[in-house]
Order: C-alpha cells, then sequence, then structure tokens
C-alpha cells in the first residue's frame, strides 16, 4: 500500500484548544490539505456540519446540554457519542477510509471507535495524556486535609485503577501511537500482541522563531505556557521565585496559560505575569521574549510546548522525565536536572552560555518539522496495518490449529 494513497479518517477530542492534542490534530490535518493526501477529521463543536476542502473533509458535531468540562474550554459530551453515530457511520461509508486514527478515551474517541468497528475498519489509537498520572495528582491536591500516607494511599490506588481502564480501551484498537519510548513500551507490555510505535511530535519553524524577540534591555524573563492545573506542577514557581529572591536577582515569570491553579498563583508569587491563554502571534512573540523557558510538569508525555520554545531560541529546564521523553541533550540545549533555581542562576551568571543553549535548542528544534513528522507517521500507519494484520492472521492460524491437535491426541489414545 502507497502511503500517499492512505484515506485517513481522524476522530480527536481536541482541534481548537489550546493543548497539545489540538496542535497535532490542526497540523496533521493541515499536512493532509496541503499534500493532497485524502483525508477525514471529526472533532467537537458548537454545531454539527460537514465541510469539504479539497481533499479534506471535516465533521464538526455540536455538543449538547450534558457536557461538562474537563478543563477550562475542553468539555466531554456522553451524548454526542449516540446522538452522532449515525451520522458518523454515514460520513465514514462514504468516505472509505483505509483506518481510523482516535486520539484517546473521549467522546470522540468513543465515537470513532464506535464508527470503525460498525463498519469493520482498522483502528488506530494514539496516546498523548497520561490520564491515570493527572488523576493521581489531582487527587493529592484534594487530599491535603489527610494524612499524608492516607493521601498518597488514596491516590496511588486511582492511579492504578485509571491505567487498568485505559488499557481496557486501547485494547480495542489494532495497535498504538505514542510520543515516546517509555509509552510505547508499556503499550506493547500491556497490550501484546498489539504493535505500538513512535508518533514523534513537531513544530512550526516558521511561526516560531528567535527573529520575533523583542529588542532592548529588560529584567530576566522566564517563561511556563501551559495549563496552570496540579498535574503540571506549577506550584514549583514559588520555590523558584523564592529562591531567585534570596539571590537578590532581578527577574519577572511569565506564566501563559490557564487553569485550577491560576488563584493560587496570583496569591503566592511576587513577580508573575498572568495574561491568560495567547494564541498565534501572541504566542510567538511571547516564547521569544523569554530567557529561559521553565516546564516542570512530570506527567507530560512530551511536552509539545518545550519543543516550541527550543524553535523560539529559548533554553529549557525541564523535570528528568520530559527531559527523557523529548531526548535533547542535557547542558547542550538545557538543563533536566529538575533543579529549576540553580539552572536559572546559571544562565543569569553567563549571558553567552544563554545565547549558546539557545542557539542549539533552535537547532535540536529543527530537526523536528511537521511535514517530516507527517510522513513518517503515514509510513508508519501502513506498517502498522501491515504487521497488526500478520499478527492477527497468525492467531487466527493458531486458533484454527489447536482443535486439530486435540483431535490427534484423541486419537492416538
Amino acid at each position: 500500500m502507497n502511503s500517499s494513497s492512505l484515506r485517513v479518517a481522524l476522530f480527536t477530542d481536541s482541534l481548537f484548544e489550546t493543548n497539545g492534542v489540538a496542535t497535532l490534530s490542526q497540523q496533521l490535518t493541515r499536512f493532509a490539505q496541503n499534500s493532497d493526501r485524502p483525508f477525514f477529521c471529526a472533532y467537537g463543536g458548537e454545531r454539527t456540519n460537514v465541510t469539504d476542502h479539497g481533499f479534506v473533509r471535516t465533521m464538526e458535531l455540536e455538543r449538547s446540554h450534558v457536557a461538562f468540562p474537563l478543563d477550562k474550554g475542553l468539555y466531554c459530551d456522553p451524548l454526542r457519542v449516540f446522538r452522532g453515530r449515525k451520522r458518523a457511520i454515514e460520513e465514514l461509508s462514504s468516505f472509505k477510509p483505509d483506518l481510523v486514527h482516535i486520539t484517546g478515551p473521549g467522546d470522540l474517541g468513543w465515537l470513532g471507535l464506535w464508527a470503525a468497528h460498525t463498519l469493520r475498519i482498522p483502528l488506530v489509537a494514539s496516546w498523548h495524556t497520561n490520564l491515570h498520572e493527572y488523576a493521581s495528582r489531582r487527587l493529592l491536591k484534594f487530599c491535603r486535609f489527610m494524612p499524608m500516607a492516607w493521601g498518597q494511599n488514596l491516590a496511588a490506588g486511582a492511579e492504578h485503577q485509571c491505567l487498568r481502564a485505559l488499557m481496557r480501551f486501547y485494547r480495542m484498537a489494532r495497535f498504538h501511537l505514542a510520543p515516546n519510548a517509555g509509552t510505547v513500551e508499556l503499550l506493547q507490555q500491556r497490550l501484546a500482541p498489539r504493535p505500538a510505535f513512535i508518533m514523534a511530535h513537531g513544530v512550526d519553524l516558521d511561526s516560531y522563531s528567535p527573529a520575533l524577540r523583542p529588542p532592548g534591555k529588560r529584567p530576566f524573563r522566564i517563561g511556563y505556557v501551559g495549563r496552570l492545573t496540579a498535574e503540571k506542577n506549577v506550584r514549583a514557581f514559588a520555590d523558584l521565585e523564592r529562591r531567585l529572591l534570596a539571590a537578590g536577582k532581578d527577574f519577572e515569570i511569565l506564566m501563559v496559560g490557564d487553569g485550577g491553579e491560576s488563584h493560587w498563583l496570583k496569591k503566592n508569587l511576587r513577580r508573575v505575569q498572568l495574561p491568560g491563554t495567547l494564541r498565534g502571534a501572541e504566542l510567538a512573540a511571547a516564547f521569544a521574549s523569554m530567557d529561559v523557558f521553565v516546564f516542570p510538569s512530570q506527567t507530560d508525555t512530551f511536552g509539545l510546548v518545550v519543543l516550541e520554545a527550543m524553535a523560539s531560541g529559548v533554553p529549557v529546564a525541564v523535570s528528568p522525565e520530559t527531559g527523557a521523553r523529548i531526548g535533547f541533550r542535557k547542558g547542550v540545549h538545557g538543563f533536566c536536572n529538575g533543579d529549576y533555581a540553580n539552572n536559572v542562576l546559571a544562565l543569569m551568571k553567563d549571558p553567552k552560555l544563554r545565547r549558546k543553549m539557545g542557539a542549539e535548542a533552535r537547532f535540536f528544534a529543527c530537526s523536528h518539522s511537521w511535514r517530516s513528522v507527517f510522513e513518517q507517521l503515514y509510513e508508519t500507519y501502513v506498517e502498522g496495518l501491515a504487521l497488526s494484520n500478520h499478527r492477527r492472521a497468525e492467531q487466527k492460524r493458531a486458533e484454527i490449529a489447536t482443535p486439530a491437535e486435540v483431535l490427534k491426541l484423541v486419537d492416538r489414545r
């Protein structure tokens, strides 16, 4: 099968929201449109509508009155699975995809799964969010009134049960995609013999650039972009600020995004700016204005915003978990030891090091263009279909052979 002629249907739980899944889904849709590949994209919105844009067809499904927010601007609608099923099956029957790709266990993911199995279309599921770790971090936040050991045990139990539920969901796909080697290994261990593959992330190198850095002097700017929520570990900025103030440093903290921790950050940080969610040119300018990008999250499967900061020529200081998942070289493109205060102090003391790391970060990001990422993804689609078909055939042959072996044993007796 030629990858360029592959007909792909994407059911994404985020398209116009502000998160990594939405960015990836937008870029994948744009790639298909620019390269004249037949592509179908289903997503949730305010109304139900189907639109054709050349080789790309999009289906927006309206939100019902029972939809509830998962985070700011991100909703789950249980009724959408049932109300949109008939329309989804009709559109997929018309489009005739070679595979259906779902981005997770949200309402659109369940709808894509349902439609794919009804029409017997191969299903691929990509893993973008460690929901089990998110559940644990958020539960810990609400268990602070308990003894620490109780809260930790409760959170660990919730994480374990959530992971089991996620694996039951992902088991219904033919093969799986994940943005880092650790998650690929986890899926292969838990869901064998179904194969799993790396699905790389990219960055828009035209939008994010060091050329956007504003001229003139100003305080050293420490930046963050992402949801302001417990699982992002944003309270780490309080300790970072305290240590920098104790060292007598002049600085400011710019935290772009929104979420449940906004009020706490505003109350507990003295030098923080909280502009809310920024998009497009405003976001690109904010990235380029930073002197260092600090990302303390330990739960992100990749951290797309880190790559966007690097494309803007900004050195990064991230958790060891994020550093390993992105794969950059510590001490060259940035820091990944989790010691954010000492990382920032090192860059404050040595402007030459900051400039060198920023240039290396940009160079690293240039090897992650969206076009190369999606060309590889289409090759992975073809490889995944072939391998999963082969393994299913082997399994079927084994099931057929088993009774024959039993009969042979009976005859011998």
